[in-house]
């Protein structure tokens, strides 16, 4: 089922009754199914929510996303017990050895290189370098064929001289607001299918309390770049507008394809984060990551 989005920029009180969100505004009050949603972005810092609200919309696996003064998403609340044997699957996730690990980050990345020289060829850029590139990356990506894809991919996506950095000029932060909402979503499917997104495969930080949603994330990274080429080519702001929050908080429900099925990439996501969990069980050895266009 394709869960609702819903981004609360202005002043409001969130409460709960009879499994309903109940959000009401100085104009009017309305309620949406708590089983509806998917994900709440708070933004405003007057907005009020009560505990028994944050409880159920945990309960429910929704994730609710809190912004900083710039408004930009800067935490989560997920719920931490989503699965009917979460200790036995975290137990398989923190005794998954390294060679498991180191494998399961090559694939990561031959498809997210895969991904992002199909959006430069859908974009009519260079992109058969890429090609030799996936086809390079070894277990664990020991020749960090990931950094230099990038180096070509940023070099050629854009129409204008780019330069990716997190606090960089128009249109990185457009980008890092796309990035953040694709990191709660991945956070979210984790969540659901047992996994501790605190133990990545790859990434390692003591303070990062997402590695492992850092890791999965990677492969879908071109589809919020793509958004922004869109944005770009049909908003003239160079500001992160609520009209352009709302177009990239679209990302979530675009199509992406498996062998069998096409699927709203928020449900996709549960699909890929499942099939992580059983890479951990030894019931497969591929993580089931879906194309990102047909």
């Amino acid at each position: 089922m394709l869960k609702r989005t819903l981004f609360f920029g202005n002043k409001a009180s969130l409460t709960t009754k009879l499994e309903q969100l109940v959000i009401a505004t100085k104009d009017r009050e309305l309620t949406v199914p708590i089983e509806d949603i998917g994900f709440i972005v708070l933004e405003h810092h007057e907005i009020y929510i009560s505990i028994p609200t944050l409880t159920k919309l945990s309960n429910n696996n929704v994730a609710v996303i809190f912004c900083d003064a710039k408004h930009m998403p800067t935490s989560m609340l997920l719920n931490l017990d989503n699965h009917y044997i979460q200790q036995e699957l975290f137990r398989n996730q923190i005794n998954a050895s390294v060679p498991l690990k180191k494998q399961l980050w090559q694939q990561t990345v031959k498809i997210k290189i895969k991904h992002q020289a199909k959006l430069l060829q859908l974009q009519n850029k260079p992109f058969k370098v890429l090609n030799y590139y996936e086809s390079k990356v070894l277990s664990g990506d020991t020749e960090n064929m990931e950094g230099a894809a990038a180096a070509h991919y940023w070099k050629n996506l854009f129409d204008f001289n780019f330069k990716r950095e997190r606090y960089g000029k128009y249109p990185n932060l457009f980008l890092n607001y796309g990035y953040i909402i694709l990191r709660a979503a991945v956070a979210r499917a984790l969540s659901g299918s047992g996994l501790l997104n605190t133990l990545g495969i790859h990434h390692r930080n003591k303070y990062n309390a997402f590695c492992l949603a850092d890791d999965i994330m990677e492969p879908f990274r071109p589809l919020v770049d793509a958004k922004v080429i869109e944005i770009i080519k049909n908003y003239p702001d160079e500001e992160l507008t609520t009209t352009i929050k709302a177009e990239l908080l679209k990302v979530l429900t675009d199509t992406v394809y498996f062998e069998d099925i096409k699927s709203p990439l928020m449900v996709a996501l549960s699909r890929t984060c499942t099939s992580l969990q059983q890479c951990y069980t030894g019931k497969t050895k591929k993580i089931n990551y879906p194309s990102l266009w047909n």
